[in-house]
């Protein structure tokens, strides 16, 4: 055993790599290997011998396998050595113009939403993209018959085993619910993400961007609202004279509620704002409704606040003139480089938000 020792040790340090040492590893402890032959042979001895042999067989096989285990480890390491020293690249050389990154459109107007909501004094708030149902409905106000709490409009999770059901969020409102719960009144955030809902052609995906904001103070009203919306458009948009008209509407989770248009005009099939005869949905909007406030942990009696949505994509499209909003996922490189931006140039409100 004191050769057979020395021998398969001394072939496990020249093997050179993994093939050789598999080869080495089935001379030894494969079903023909010399230590396991040997192991066979226990069987055949009497017990007074097998007391003397087992031990020292078994020693002798632990061996050879942490002499395996550690030359394997270090031929990994020596090849993962190699492959760095190669493929090694000194990452503070300027980087040639045609390499330097760019910004999705997407990412941009993110940025450029928050810049103008942060000057305006709002904070920044996400949450998961998996929702349960009391987020994500009960407690925006939405009963369970409403048709947007059905498979044909909402992706849902399979349910578990004490039957509560998840689903992929449909709006980022529930983030305004975890806000409330978490930061209590007074308050002001905005909640941009991905949302999800079933539905794909040339304005709609299954998988889109939005951001939601709410205010809540003792003395908020919609006059405060319609500042608010009109400041943002005014600087998002980049044009001073900027009209919006409210219609009234429905949202279960405000009351009242408005929906948003723009002035606009569509004068040789382009899209200019704040100037023409025609209008432009953008947002929805309303007063946040008292059982919304009542379920983020907040009196209605004592609070109020308004609530405001957006589509990032739509704006997005409307603002750099992007036709086709399923392109924003094609991946295509060629449609990034025509409307994508430059990595180091972010918006800021001082600098203005596109340069």
């Amino acid at each position: 055993m004191e050769q057979l020792r020395a021998k398969h040790l001394a072939a496990i340090a020249d093997a050179d790599d993994e093939a050789a040492l598999e080869a080495v590893r089935l001379a030894a402890l494969g079903k023909k290997g010399e230590v396991s032959l040997l192991m066979r042979e226990l069987g055949r001895m009497s017990p007074e011998e097998r007391q003397t042999a087992g031990p020292a067989l078994n020693a002798l096989k632990d061996e050879v396998n942490a002499a395996l285990a550690a030359r394997k480890a270090a031929l990994g390491d020596a090849a993962l050595a190699e492959r760095l020293a190669a493929e090694w690249l000194d990452v503070t050389l300027p980087p040639r113009p045609r390499l330097a990154g760019t910004i999705h459109p997407i990412s941009q107007v993110t940025e450029e939403v928050a810049t103008i909501f942060a000057a305006m004094g709002f904070g920044v708030k996400e949450g998961p993209q998996i929702e349960d149902d009391w987020h994500n409905f009960d407690a925006l106000n939405i009963p369970p018959e409403h048709p947007s709490r059905t498979e044909m409009d909402t992706f849902y999770m399979a349910p578990k085993a004490d039957g509560t059901r998840h689903v992929l969020r449909t709006h980022t409102s529930p983030v305004q619910i975890r806000g409330m719960l978490e930061e209590g009144a007074p308050c002001r955030f905005i909640c941009p993400g991905r949302v999800y809902r079933s539905d794909y052609d040339q304005t709609h995906t299954p998988m889109f961007h939005q951001v939601e904001g709410l205010a809540i103070d003792r003395a908020i009203s919609m006059a405060n609202l319609k500042w608010v919306l009109e400041e943002f458009c005014r600087a998002f948009f980049e044009v001073e004279g900027v009209e919006l008209r409210f219609r009234a509407s429905h949202f279960p989770f405000t009351e009242p509620s408005a929906e948003v248009d723009i002035r606009c005009s569509w004068t040789g099939g382009v899209l200019k704002i704040g100037e023409g005869d025609d209008w432009l949905e953008i947002l929805g909007s309303g007063m946040i409704h008292p059982k919304v406030l009542r379920a983020g942990g907040i009196d209605p009696d004592q609070w109020q606040g308004f609530a405001f949505g957006m589509g990032i994509d739509r704006i997005a499209m409307l603002k750099y003139g992007i036709p086709d909003l399923r392109a924003f996922f094609d991946s295509d490189l060629r449609w990034l480089r025509h409307y994508g931006f430059s990595a180091l140039e972010g918006p800021s409100a001082h600098a203005g938000l596109t340069r």
